[in-house]
């Protein structure tokens, strides 16, 4: 709901409404729209703004407004290496708004990328929220033209193996299970963008908020994941679905004295199968990503769609497997049986032979 404390008089019997209709955003004067509208609102609410009109989508084209709203929803922006990067993009902070804050698209098909133009890095923001307020924020930087990372599995740590960093998150040692889940669910939320400087285009790979929380059973270490699922390449062109690939972020707490410290915070790349992705096929699936479409939501529900078809593929997997144990044993059991049936016959024509021949020498 848009609002302001701006002096004309509401419509009444004595201040009909202009056109004799209602009075409407776009007749709201310019300077007010500016000074007391825009401001309140978060970045959505500014782009949906921006497509009542065309004066209010050339209001809203200001770049003072859309750093404003990235300060406002990254602290990870503010990094200069981030800063550099927008610097070149097409529309600055506007771009980067446009292309982090909504979820990539799920293009099915085939993916194909022409090979002229190298990605030789990727810059990671990632900013972690715990009831609205950042506990976490880092900005690292990954190349990726390199053999070692082309070949090997995709994957980036924002924390050593021995690093961890200290919460606000409180620590309370009565909590069981479900109580962990449930404050992980309701409280956490997490950005991951990936910036691509070479091709000038970014993306937010994380569902915002978790998509699955469980705590170890022998660590109590709680582990949180958050996903984002696009479409992978046919394996061949005849077939009829692509494949899914899961680009999921895996944050892992543990609680220390009277917080909670976060010990690991990783991003791989899946397969249907949940393998792990390569180096050179997953930058191939983000990058076509990333000049792909958005849209908002939906983080979730993909994911539990690739939940379910993770769970036919291992259903169809066994019943083959099932299928193929059935014709082996038969098989077995068939070979068995010509064995068998072969020896005795060949015994009996071997008991014949010899009897034949003692039957002529007594002639």
């Amino acid at each position: 709901m848009l609002s302001s404390s701006y002096s004309h008089p509401l419509p009444t019997a004595e201040h009909p409404p202009r056109g004799g209709v209602g009075t409407t955003i776009s007749a709201v004067p310019h300077d007010v729209v500016r000074s007391h509208i825009i401001p309140c609102l978060d970045g959505a609410s500014v782009a949906a703004l921006s497509s009542a009109s065309v004066e209010l989508h050339s209001l809203c084209t200001d770049e003072h407004i859309w750093r404003d709203k990235c300060i406002a929803t990254w602290r990870s922006f503010l990094d200069p290496r981030v800063q550099r990067v927008i610097s070149t993009l097409p529309s600055g902070h506007r771009s980067f708004f446009s292309d982090s804050y909504t979820h990539l698209g799920l293009r099915r098909g085939l993916v194909d990328l022409p090979p002229s133009v190298a990605t030789k890095e990727l810059i990671s923001a990632v900013d972690i929220y715990y009831k609205g307020e950042v506990i976490f924020s880092k900005v690292q930087e990954t190349e990726t033209v390199s053999g070692w990372f082309l070949c090997s599995p995709f994957r980036v740590d924002l924390l050593d193996p021995k690093e961890s960093v200290s919460t606000r998150i409180p620590y309370n040692d009565q909590w069981d299970e479900e109580t962990w889940v449930r404050n992980a669910e309701e409280n956490l939320s997490l950005s991951w963008i990936l910036i691509d400087p070479t091709r000038k285009r970014a993306a937010n790979v994380s569902s915002r908020r978790p998509v699955s929380v469980h705590r170890h059973w022998l660590t109590g270490e709680v582990h949180v994941r958050f996903s984002t699922v696009l479409a992978g390449n046919r394996k061949r062109k005849s077939s009829s679905s692509s494949e899914l690939v899961e680009f999921a972020t895996e944050m892992v707490m543990a609680p220390e004295a009277s917080a909670v410290e976060v010990r690991e915070v990783s991003l791989v790349a899946e397969d249907m199968e949940g393998k792990n992705l390569g180096g050179e096929g997953s930058l191939v699936i983000l990058t076509a990503a990333m000049g792909g479409g958005r849209r908002r939501g939906g983080g979730e529900e993909r994911y539990r769609e690739l939940e379910q078809r993770k769970r036919e593929a291992r259903e169809e997997k066994g019943r083959r497997r099932s299928s193929k144990a059935v014709d082996t044993a038969a098989c077995v059991v068939a070979g068995g049986a010509a064995v068998v049936v072969s020896f005795w016959l060949c015994l009996y024509l071997c008991i014949r032979q010899k009897l034949v021949v003692i039957v002529n020498k007594l002639k």
